[in-house]
Parts: C-alpha cells; sequence; structure tokens
C-alpha cells in the first residue's frame, strides 16, 4: 500500500444538495472508507458544508462575511456527524474533533489526540474548518494533513475529475491534466482548490490527488497509488490526460 495515513477532503456538495444530506452519498462513501481502513491505512476525513450553507455565497447576498463562515463551520458539523454515524454503522471506529467547541457532539480538536486516534485505528473527522473564517475548507484540509503527517491529501470532489486548464462545463474543449507540479496549478489558478492550500502542500511536500468521488471506487483507488485523477507534486511536468 504506498500510502499509510491520508486525509481525505470532502466538499459538502458530495455528500448533498440543495440544503440536505443525501443517506445513499453519505453510505457510499462511508463503503469506501470502511474498506481502506480494513487495509491497515490510517485516514483521517475533512468535511465541507457547501451542501448545506456557504459562507461566501451568503456573504455576497449581504451577510457580515465572518458571521457567515461560522455558519458554515456548523453546517460541516452537520456533515461530520452523518458521516460518522454511518462509518459506526458499519463498524468503523470514529472520532469527530471540531475546530470550533460543540461538546456535546464533538471533541476539541488536539492534534496530538488526532493522531493517537488514528494509530489505534480509528478515523478522525475533522470539522468547522480552522475554526478562522476567511479560511476554506481546502485550506483547513491542508493544515490538517501537515499536523497529523500525512502522506497525501486526496481532494474528492463532486462530479469534477481532476484539474482542468478551464471550466469544462463552459469550454468543452478545456484539457484535463494527469500531473501537475504545485507551481503549474498556481499558475493556472485552479478552481478545485484554493492557492492557500496548495501553497501549504507545496511548502511541505504533500502530494494532492484532485478526482472525483462518484468515480467507482475511487477513495481505495487513489490510496492504493492507481491512476485517477490529477496528481500535483513538486516534480511532476503538466501531463494531459489521454
Amino acid at each position: 500500500m504506498p500510502y499509510k495515513r491520508v486525509l481525505l477532503k470532502v466538499s459538502g456538495a458530495a455528500l448533498g444538495e440543495d440544503g440536505g444530506i443525501d443517506g445513499a452519498r453519505v453510505g457510499a462513501l462511508a463503503e469506501q472508507v470502511q474498506h481502506v481502513t480494513a487495509k491497515g491505512v490510517q485516514l483521517a476525513i475533512v468535511v465541507g458544508g457547501g451542501n448545506i450553507f456557504r459562507g461566501s455565497e451568503a456573504a455576497k447576498a449581504g451577510m457580515d462575511r465572518a458571521t457567515a463562515d461560522y455558519a458554515g463551520m456548523l453546517a460541516t458539523i452537520i456533515n461530520a456527524l452523518a458521516l460518522q454515524d454511518a462509518l459506526e454503522r458499519r463498524g468503523v471506529p470514529t472520532r469527530t474533533q471540531s475546530a470550533i467547541e460543540v461538546r456535546a457532539v464533538a471533541e476539541s480538536y488536539i492534534r496530538r489526540r488526532a493522531v493517537r486516534h488514528l494509530e489505534k485505528g480509528r478515523v478522525v473527522i475533522f470539522a468547522a474548518g480552522t475554526g478562522n473564517p476567511y479560511m476554506t475548507t481546502d485550506t483547513a484540509a491542508s493544515l490538517r494533513a501537515v499536523e497529523i503527517g500525512a502522506e497525501v491529501l486526496l481532494m474528492a470532489k463532486n462530479k469534477v475529475d481532476g484539474v482542468y486548464d478551464s471550466d469544462p462545463r463552459v469550454e468543452p474543449a478545456a484539457r484535463r491534466f494527469e500531473e501537475l507540479s504545485y507551481l503549474d496549478a498556481l499558475n493556472l489558478r485552479v478552481k478545485v482548490i484554493d492557492s492557500m492550500a496548495l501553497s501549504l502542500c507545496m511548502e511541505n511536500s504533500i502530494p494532492i490527488i484532485v478526482f472525483d468521488i462518484q468515480a467507482p471506487h475511487g477513495v481505495e483507488r487513489a490510496v492504493e497509488g492507481q491512476r485517477i485523477g490529477t496528481l500535483i507534486t513538486a516534480q511532476s511536468t503538466m501531463t494531459e490526460a489521454r
């Protein structure tokens, strides 16, 4: 197994749409996580909250940005609890840690405790982003990956199967890349991962794999080192998908 400790970032849209949670999607993700951890992989997960509330969109509509971002953090906690429940019903020991204090439903984030959970074979779900407004859950994912010593950051997107040179939903001729360097990705100003998250991974030499959560066995394939989505590393050249 190429990777022993993995940070998986799951967008809120991958868990549901239109302000809710799709039980089938959450269950499918939990099943993949179950298979991965059964192989001895230590797995931590950062969840987004866009299926319930998007702070950036609320801010554009006139809501105070910091308040909107905190509301978005609460949305990630809801998603984290749904995923935790799905995993535990499948017999996967799970702990949810939140960057903002919600003692009744989740542990507060403590790095050493999170690492200890992973060492004991528990899945750790990180909720509430970094706990700070103006920071995306992508940034939270890269930060947690660095903190726990993850060997790779898996960016699981909804209906986005990698990094393109332009928006494939707008440009039918958009090119998808199999491999990119961090600098190439920053220069392209890719939309599927923010620049702060990219920079943090670059500074700490953590490879990123961007792939579609809907791809069959996508998480398992990425963890096993199979070719899927787009790989972003320091050494990668700008290689287009065939």
